[in-house]
């Protein structure tokens, strides 16, 4: 039973003929006859009395007409509320990104985006990148912002690289140089963060960086937190490696230093977008793919069709 034919059945019990529910509807007169009589075929009895001024119903059509009405102000009900579901959705965002990027790198471009669209409803998941991935999977969210991810389901775009760098309390040693081999900072306290994502590209940092210099790095603390490793340090309980981002302030303000690795090439942390194939794309979200492929200066596929 389908909307076509409780329509067809309404109009032509309205107005007593097929031919004047055609005119109603914009359809031909066959068109309204044959759907009506479908209906009569799934419903097992004849719903009409033809005749050559018109119809009108029998007793079944009689019985069967609340049914009719009550089905069809329910659809109608719902797609309304459909409808105004999807017009409020479309100005939200619904994205989820990993912590470094959601506290040191995407707050800049989330004010550009709130400036450009104001009336634009922000709703913004943090975790790690294993977790935004995931989210990403399940749709909970339209798109992520995460360490390099793979899964068979989800496109992952290179936005940018984020450097990783070396940084020690102003009274360290390695300042009076300014530079410190592989080797040297093996034999230092080294504070890390992220316990909770081994897999993460931090991690496989650490160690090809120790693999390549042939030395085993020194971890006396592993913390939950950038900003708790950057307390560490700041207090002279070792050395870490950081993203940029996340010390620009306190090398301005030099409570940190940036130490150079000797003969070791940038260390840099790649920052991917994330999004589900084959979702469909909503008009923010797709406002929101625009500014992150302006300001990283990349092409993001699914915008392609807007051209």
């Amino acid at each position: 039973m389908e909307f076509s034919q409780l329509e067809a059945f309404l109009e032509a019990a309205n107005r007593g003929s097929f031919r004047r529910a055609a005119d109603a509807l914009y359809l031909s007169q066959p068109s309204v006859s044959a759907r009506v009589q479908t209906l009569e075929s799934e419903v097992g009895v004849t719903l009409f009395h033809r005749t050559a001024r018109g119809v009108r119903l029998t007793d079944m059509g009689r019985t069967f007409l609340p049914f009719a009405q009550r089905s069809m102000e329910t659809l109608r009900r719902g797609r309304e509320v459909l409808e105004s579901v999807r017009q409020t959705s479309a100005g939200i965002l619904n994205m989820a990104t990993a912590r470094v990027i959601g506290t040191y790198v995407l707050p800049e471009t989330l004010q550009k985006f709130q400036q450009l669209y104001p009336d634009a409803n922000l709703h913004i998941k943090v975790g790690g990148s294993s977790d935004v991935l995931q989210m990403v999977v399940d749709e909970e969210v339209q798109l992520g912002l995460a360490r390099f991810m793979q899964h068979p389901d989800v496109d992952a775009l290179h936005l940018y690289d984020e450097e990783a760098v070396l940084v020690v309390h102003p009274g360290h040693s390695f300042t009076k140089t300014r530079v410190a081999a592989m080797s040297q900072v093996a034999q230092e306290p080294l504070i890390v963060y992220d316990p909770g994502d081994p897999g993460s590209s931090y991690f496989q940092f650490i160690n090809r960086v120790c693999r390549d210099a042939g030395v085993t790095a020194k971890v006396e603390m592993n913390l939950d937190s950038v900003e708790a490793a950057k307390n560490m340090v700041r207090l002279g309980l070792g050395v870490s490696f950081l993203p940029r981002s996340a010390v620009r302030r306190e090398v301005e303000f030099e409570s940190l230093t940036l130490i150079d690795l000797a003969e070791v090439p940038p260390v840099l942390l790649p920052t991917y977008l994330l999004l589900r194939r084959g979702q469909e794309i909503g008009p923010t979200a797709r406002s929101f793919l625009k500014l992150l492929q302006e300001t990283y200066n990349v092409e993001i596929p699914v915008l392609l069709e807007d051209r």
